[in-house]
């Protein structure tokens, strides 16, 4: 991968980045006893992620990443995904992630495996990139042997050129 690339896609995860950060929730103006009036509390949300929003923030829950046929380069589309995950490990140092590398069936065993790995390490150098910590990230490849669709056209073999993102107990 060239410099140029290197730098434009380096550009594109941080504005990802940018797009994908948790806005602050405002806290109630107060009447002049310092009562907010409101029932449920009204503390503002320091914009980290917690533990609770693997499930419910929708760039979290994007955790597949697919790849061109014989390709282990990043789409563009999936950039704001990687720096949100990758934000999520800043704020969570704790946090562990496996992404498991898969290939589509065609090409020998060998080749799908080493296939599998550069697609992972993409994601990884990626996500580090974008300030998450080696520790946190570990990579393991399947190749060919974990397909989610098993017909031998495209749409199918599009289907299993992927990463998939696995948070991890510590």
């Amino acid at each position: 991968m060239n410099n140029a690339t290197r730098l434009l896609i380096a550009a594109a995860m941080c504005v990802a980045l940018v797009a994908c950060s948790k806005k602050v929730k405002e806290t109630p103006p107060t009447d002049n006893g310092g009562n907010t009036g409101a029932t449920t509390g009204g503390v503002a949300d320091d914009g980290k992620y917690g533990p609770e929003d693997l499930d419910t923030d929708s760039c979290l829950r994007q955790r597949v990443v697919y790849f061109d046929f014989d390709q282990d380069t990043l789409k563009p589309e999936f950039q704001a995904a990687i720096a949100c995950h990758a934000k999520y490990l800043r704020d969570r140092p704790e946090s562990r992630m496996t992404l498991d590398g898969n290939t589509d069936e065609r090409g020998t065993r060998e080749y799908n495996h080493a296939l599998g790995e550069r697609r992972g390490n993409a994601v990884s150098s990626a996500l580090l990139a974008s300030g998450g910590s080696a520790g946190q990230v570990n990579v393991v490849s399947y190749g060919e042997e974990r397909p989610v669709c098993a017909d031998s056209t495209e749409d199918c073999w599009s289907k299993n050129r992927r990463v998939e993102i696995y948070y991890t107990a510590k």
